[in-house]
């Protein structure tokens, strides 16, 4: 035990003050007490401290005492009582990254095939793919330096950007790199970051550079430099349309890297270049070893919230909290209607376990008949005949009892197709599937041999076959009260299933009828599938031949549009110029 007090800490001693009030509340209890004493307005003040009935009752109060444990429970609580040290994971926070893209003009320069723009592109896109850790920043400059990307630790956003540099994007044509450098440097300020990297690309540097560079490495920011271009140089175009050279001037760079604390290196077609300036992968701050462990202090106060639920019980009305106590362990034992227990029994009955696992019990009762639909569908294909005939008995509508009389007529079972198929038809006269199937029905019972139910099981396969497939694409109940969806001769199916062959019966005239009505089946389901072609086609034959040619010049016209992904980044800079133009803030 002394043991423990000796390890005793608290995290948050400030709420120990809180005890300093327990004089003041003693007295305003006390005082209290004393007003709302019931002999107080009877008996005179200097009598009422000889009452011993008065004292008696105060004794065996119980509130005052209880209270001020709840007080002292509380304080403790909150102050943050620590006896034991766990450990954490130590979180560490890489360097961050800005990358800054020389765009001027001289970026178009030859001397690195295709052209250092692109080759820049290239590198930074790699650079974004594989760097580890660390937020990274994108920054693009010419006679001055612009935001591409503010610092973020999704590569991936910044990646898209890259596509889109350009020289011009740019406002005014120019190269100052040191612009360049302070735009790096105040955006890594203005995160918050007191350390972090700058990588510059481009071809050469001047005395402003290297000064913005010294700068940005006295506040904390290592500047390095990727050297674009070659000793022997390339040309390239101005804005005004002069041929200019341009060459890499790596003394100059390498004097710029030297001054902002970093690294040069000239570009490569490998990572080595990115390897030998360090930023693949984001530095460790203040030398934290990575997947390091460190001892914290637990708050183990919450253990004393236990006793004080217990006080915050004792605090209800006598008997109350017993009562709702036992309200709480008989609401879950509570029997439920009669009539919704059978219900359920009776779902559980019809519907398989899945799906009192998957949440059949809330499901409404349309959902729970397309649930059965979708497993008859599935019973049928598996040659489930039994399965989907019972599945098909449960659903309501002539949908259900057409695709029941396909299930009875595959399993041979002909009078209960055609009772099938004569209820369809009472529910929905006129239904072609249902006459036609009725019809190949009766043909096959009369070819039927006295020696089994099912021809195809005496080996003529063709009588055997079922009149159609069940129609899988009718939509749930919910779309059309009553249960009866629309058939597939109207249609309406979202995802019908491919139609089983028609029964070939040995009547010619009987042939003829179910092969046409099966090709109009095949024709209005293609119809239900794609409803939009027919419109098209139908919008295109009633379409005049001057209507035809304003479509066709409107379509020219939009494929004549350009596709410039630098749009956006082209007027933010644009706007960005002119309002430090005006003098307004950056």
């Amino acid at each position: 035990m002394s043991g423990l007090l000796g390890q005793l800490e608290f995290l948050r001693p400030h709420w120990l003050w809180v005890f300093a009030a327990l004089p003041f509340l003693a007295w305003w209890w006390r005082a209290r007490r004393r007003a709302r004493s019931a002999w107080s307005e009877s008996v005179d003040p200097h009598l009422l401290a000889h009452l011993i009935e008065a004292r008696g009752a105060r004794r065996g109060a119980p509130g005052p005492a209880l209270a001020l444990l709840a007080f002292v429970l509380a304080a403790l609580a909150l102050a943050g009582p620590s006896w034991r040290l766990g450990t954490q994971p130590l979180w560490e926070q890489g360097t961050p990254l800005v990358i800054a893209v020389d765009l001027s003009s001289a970026s178009l320069a030859d001397d690195l095939p295709p052209t250092r723009l692109l080759r820049a592109r290239a590198k930074v896109d790699a650079l974004l793919r594989a760097r580890a850790g660390g937020q990274v920043g994108l920054v693009a400059f010419a006679d001055d330096a612009f935001t591409v990307a503010p610092l973020t630790a999704d590569a991936a956003n910044v990646a898209l950007f890259v596509d889109a540099l350009a020289p011009d994007i740019m406002p005014v044509d120019g190269h100052r790199p040191a612009r360049a450098i302070e735009r790096a440097a105040r955006l890594l300020r203005r995160a918050g970051f007191d350390r972090g990297d700058i990588l510059l690309l481009t071809g050469d540097a001047d005395a402003a550079a290297r000064r913005a560079a010294a700068s940005a490495a006295g506040d904390g920011y290592r500047v390095s430099v990727l050297g674009l271009g070659s000793a022997r140089g390339g040309d390239y175009r101005d804005t005004a349309g002069r041929v200019r050279a341009a060459r890499l001037d790596a003394a100059a760079l390498r004097a710029l890297a030297a001054a902002g604390g970093g690294a040069y290196a000239e570009i490569a077609a490998g990572d080595q270049d990115l390897r030998a300036l360090g930023v693949l992968e984001a530095t460790a701050v203040a030398g934290i070893d990575r997947g390091g462990r460190a001892g914290v202090r637990l708050d183990e106060g919450y253990w004393l919230l236990l006793p004080l639920l217990l006080l915050a019980a004792l605090a209800f009305r006598r008997g109350g909290m017993l009562g709702a106590v036992l309200l709480c362990l008989w609401l879950p034992l509570s029997p439920v209607q009669a009539q919704q227990a059978q219900e359920r029994e009776a779902a559980a009955e019809r519907e398989p376990a899945e799906d009192l696992i998957g949440g059949g019990l809330w499901r409404r009762a349309d959902q729970a008949a397309h649930a059965r639909m979708r497993r008859a569908i599935e019973a049928f294909r598996s040659d489930d005949f039994a399965a989907a005939e019972r599945a098909w008995r449960e659903l309501p509508g002539a949908e259900a009892a057409y695709n029941r009389g396909n299930a009875l007529a595959k399993a041979g079972r002909y009078e209960e197709a055609i009772a099938a198929y004569d209820r369809a038809l009472a529910l929905r006269p006129g239904m072609e599937d249902a006459v036609a199937n009725r019809a190949a029905v009766e043909a096959a019972m009369q070819r039927q041999p006295p020696s089994g139910p099912r021809a195809d099981a005496a080996g003529e396969p063709r009588e055997g076959q079922p009149p159609q497939a069940p129609q899988e694409g009718s939509p749930p109940p919910e779309d059309e009260p009553g249960g009866d969806t629309p058939g597939k001769g109207e249609g309406s199916g979202d995802e019908q299933q491919d139609a089983e062959p028609p029964p070939q019966p040995t009547d010619a005239q009987a042939q003829e009828d179910a092969d046409a009505a099966q090709r109009e089946r095949m024709r209005r389901q293609l119809q239900a599938e794609d409803p939009g072609e027919d419109d098209q086609s139908a919008a295109a034959a009633a379409e005049t031949s001057e209507e035809r040619e304003l479509r066709e010049a409107n379509e020219a016209w939009l494929r004549r549009i350009p596709d410039d992904p630098g749009g956006l980044l082209r007027a933010k800079f644009q706007l960005e110029h002119e309002r430090r133009r005006r003098g307004g803030a950056d």
